[in-house]
């Protein structure tokens, strides 16, 4: 790399993350400028809490698509912009969760605890939200050298997260399972494209293990 490209490449860095912020940051203020001007809908309250949850699907979409879009084009530079897409999923699923326990729940937090417990698709959305919890709090380099192995084992349970969210959305759907569906498959799709969950890739490792299995047996 040129000494010119290596000064051009931060400030290229720089613009893709403040384009990304934009693209995560505007949302949200178009929703506060819907609930303002009293465009919500009948039921603002349903309202505020689906366009966020939508919001951590569309995150967490754009944060899986990193890696296999920076492998194709061979762009670096784009895992870089990885932690600040799972960040905003995180904030995300904090308004998410925050507007449905102080919007819809009215700030009761033992009736928040029964709902879990009482709800499946509560109990997997807060599932999700836990390990997104965890995945934020250790998203940091210094937590990165201080975990080493175990970092990356922990955040491939954003594997998981990818299927739970689309779950969540599909059991709490009253009617109308078409859209949660088409979401559960494009995470699956996007699962599907990273080396270790290829499904031909495990069916490889599958019939791997069964041979040496036999093997073994045989011995």
């Amino acid at each position: 790399m040129t000494t010119e490209a290596r000064k051009r490449r931060p400030w290229g860095l720089w613009g893709l993350k403040s384009a990304l912020h934009l693209a995560c940051g505007v949302p949200l203020l178009y929703l506060w400028a819907k609930v303002a001007a009293g465009a919500a809908g009948g039921d603002p309250v349903q309202y505020i809490i689906h366009f966020l949850g939508m919001g951590i699907l569309h995150t967490l979409a754009a944060t899986l698509l990193v890696s296999p879009l920076a492998r194709w084009l061979r762009a670096g530079i784009l895992i870089r912009t990885r932690r600040l897409l799972g960040l905003w999923c995180f904030t995300y699923a904090v308004l998410h969760l925050t507007a449905f326990a102080t919007l819809d729940l009215l700030g009761d937090l033992s009736l928040l605890g029964s709902e879990i417990l009482k709800r499946p698709y509560i109990t997997v959305g807060m599932a999700a939200f836990v390990i997104l919890l965890l995945l934020a709090l250790t998203s940091t380099r210094g937590m990165q050298r201080r975990l080493g192995r175990r970092w990356q084992r922990l955040h491939r349970w954003v594997y998981l997260v990818a299927v739970l969210g689309p779950v969540h959305f599909w059991w709490s759907v009253k009617s109308g399972n078409l859209e949660p569906a088409l979401y559960l498959a494009a995470f699956l799709a996007l699962l599907s494209l990273r080396p270790s969950l290829n499904p031909a890739a495990l069916w490889a490792q599958f019939h791997q293990q069964r041979a040496q299995f036999r093997q073994g047996k045989r011995r």
